[in-house]
């Protein structure tokens, strides 16, 4: 037996409550955006993954319109930085509703770093930022998803093993669902099986 729930007979806010708590853990793109006028924006969004290789492509939803979206669409440029658990609170910090102008960067106190590609600035204290210049946008609903081309890729070497990110080092969030966060805990490897090599299902053998 299970419980059902249709989205029609739910309210917008009880569906999101129940889809944002059994799609996790979700990747925080901690993304970084300027304004038109100069202002230096900073934001989580948690519904962020990657949609192409090559060309190298990430992707997030930006539920409402918000300062990150109207950036974006102003500049045609930002960043995602990577969030960590070190900046835990500064994450959350930054999203805060401030009003429309306010920098979250000066708000929250955090430290800036010049981009290399985009005007936009990295944060200082994240190990990896992702410079993404817009690829295109998608309006779904009360959302929009924003594609970004990454055109650069600035990574810490203290969170490189042998010139390739380390889990252990980067230490990244995750968002789950209500006021819950994740951290990586225990990590599981397997290698991919190829066909010659198949014995028949795992719990067969």
């Amino acid at each position: 037996m299970r419980t059902d729930f249709d989205p029609a007979a739910m309210s917008r806010n009880e569906f999101y409550k129940l889809l944002t708590a059994v799609v996790v853990p979700r990747p925080i793109a901690w993304v970084s955006t300027t304004s038109a006028d100069g202002t230096h924006n900073l934001a989580p969004h948690s519904f962020f993954t990657i949609a192409s290789v090559a060309p190298p492509v990430v992707q997030f939803s930006s539920v409402g319109r918000k300062d990150t979206l109207r950036n974006i669409e102003a500049t045609g440029e930002f960043v995602v930085n990577l969030a960590v658990e070190e900046s835990f609170e500064q994450i959350n910090d930054t999203g805060t509703d401030f009003p429309h102008g306010v920098s979250e960067f000066e708000a929250a106190g955090i430290e800036v770093e010049q981009s290399l590609r985009v005007k936009p600035p990295r944060v200082a204290g994240s190990p990896v930022a992702l410079e993404c210049e817009v690829h295109s946008t998608l309006g779904i609903g009360d959302s929009t998803v924003v594609f970004g081309r990454v055109v650069h890729a600035a990574v810490s070497p203290d969170v490189l093993v042998d010139g390739h990110p380390e889990i252990s080092r980067l230490r990244p969030l995750s968002r789950l669902g209500k006021d819950e966060w994740g951290t990586v805990g225990g990590v599981r490897e397997i290698s991919r099986i190829r066909h010659a090599d198949w014995r028949g299902p795992a719990g067969a053998r």
